[in-house]
């Protein structure tokens, strides 16, 4: 194992970076450095008996960030502004992990990145999950880090929480409050990511320097509560929602302007590339069919 290079994953006991970690591990091509600030967690420890060496550091602290990312070949780098509920935040984490990068002369990252939206609209709209994470790709490109930014859609699993199918009050059926009209939206599942930068990390002078839009399906929120219907055997509408000016569940960042993001600018999401990066990433219906017991007892 002394011989793999080294792969440092961070957020690896979260949906991103634990995907990423396990995709890693099963294949095996890569020592896996996953990096998590807390190292007793059941999920650190998992880690770690799969084989995965397990470091403590924390975006905040400098040197904890350095000792982690030195002597590694490569990196994973998930960024998260719902923590803080802070862009700039976010945006420093960011930055100083690529300065470090740069200092230790990394030869790819890999980075859970987003659009610019503030910038793309002429600041028309601003996304703070999303315009924190443009300005980063924008940040390791301007100090020439090697770095591929993968573009996530929505997960298939926010239908198990954010987004799940609401019982109607007057009946037995269910709605589905995605505010995106007629127009198709994007997913994927979290746990398919790992296989995607896998695949980058062990092809990267192919995918260095580019943006690439994940997405498994491309479906409207009528397609997605016809699927869910068919899967579950329960009576699922589109319920037909507009964007408005609610904040996420957890109290942090309005959600709104993201939506009509989707609905004005149709962000690039490549199913084909995605399915070629990774092969066995599942389409929504397959995805449902999994995970269906989650929706029986709602």
């Amino acid at each position: 194992m002394a011989d793999k290079k080294v792969i440092v994953v961070f957020g690896a006991t979260g949906a991103q970076g634990g995907s990423v970690a396990a995709a890693l591990l099963d294949d095996g091509s890569f020592e896996v450095r996953a990096v998590t600030r807390d190292p007793s967690k059941p999920a650190a420890a998992k880690l770690k008996e799969a084989g995965a060496e397990v470091v403590s550091a924390d975006l905040d602290d400098e040197k904890s960030l350095e000792a982690a990312l030195s002597g590694a070949y490569g990196a994973f780098l998930v960024t998260n502004s719902w923590e803080h509920c802070s862009k700039e935040k976010e945006v420093q984490w960011g930055k100083v992990t690529a300065i470090i990068s740069k200092r230790l002369a990394l030869e790819i990252v890999v980075f859970s990145g987003l659009e610019n939206v503030k910038k793309l609209t002429e600041g028309k709209l601003e996304v703070l999950h999303f315009d924190g994470k443009g300005e980063i790709e924008e940040y390791f490109r301007e100090i020439e880090v090697p770095m591929t930014s993968v573009r996530l859609p929505s997960y298939f699993e926010n239908l198990l929480t954010f987004y799940k199918p609401q019982k109607n009050k007057d009946g037995d059926g269910y709605s589905l409050a995605i505010p995106m009209g007629d127009v198709l939206m994007d997913g994927m599942s979290v746990k398919d990511l790992g296989g995607v930068v896998v695949t980058i990390l062990k092809s990267p002078s192919e995918y260095i320097g580019k943006n690439i839009g994940l997405s498994t399906e491309k479906l409207t929120v009528e397609q997605y509560a016809a699927i869910m219907s068919r899967v579950t055997g329960k009576d699922i509408k589109d319920a037909k929602a507009l964007p408005s000016n609610e904040k996420a569940p957890n109290g942090c960042h309005k959600l709104a302007n993201m939506f009509r993001f989707y609905n004005m600018m149709k962000p690039d999401r490549d199913v084909a590339l995605t399915l070629k990066l990774n092969p066995k990433a599942k389409s929504f219906e397959a995805w449902m069919e999994e995970n269906k017991e989650a929706f029986m007892d709602s």
